[in-house]
């Protein structure tokens, strides 16, 4: 009996969101949400992939979410343009320089 409540268990854990856990995984999905609701209008896909564009490393990234952030003026904390920029970076900017 014993072994079967302990596989059950595990099973329910393994369902669980990793958002529940808390985390990276939280703080990716609070980035997503920031960028999907503030910035996408103007920001689709294409804009990270431009020609010319500014961002090369985690500093440069991290600098463009605050300017633009400021210049609609979002008002985000540093953890929310750091979650942004965390979003950003696994999504649009995998290959950045190192700082």
């Amino acid at each position: 009996m014993l072994p079967r409540v302990m596989e059950v268990v595990l099973v329910a854990a393994l369902a669980l969101p990793p958002v529940i856990a808390g985390g990276e995984e939280r703080t990716l999905e609070r980035g997503e949400l920031l960028y999907e609701t503030h910035c996408i209008a103007c920001h689709d896909r294409e804009v990270h992939w431009r020609d010319g564009r500014l961002v090369s490393d985690w500093r440069s990234l991290r600098a463009e979410v605050r300017r633009w952030q400021a210049m609609a003026s979002l008002g985000w904390t540093d953890d929310e343009i750091d979650e942004v920029a965390r979003f950003l970076q696994l999504h649009h900017y995998r290959n950045l320089a190192p700082d």
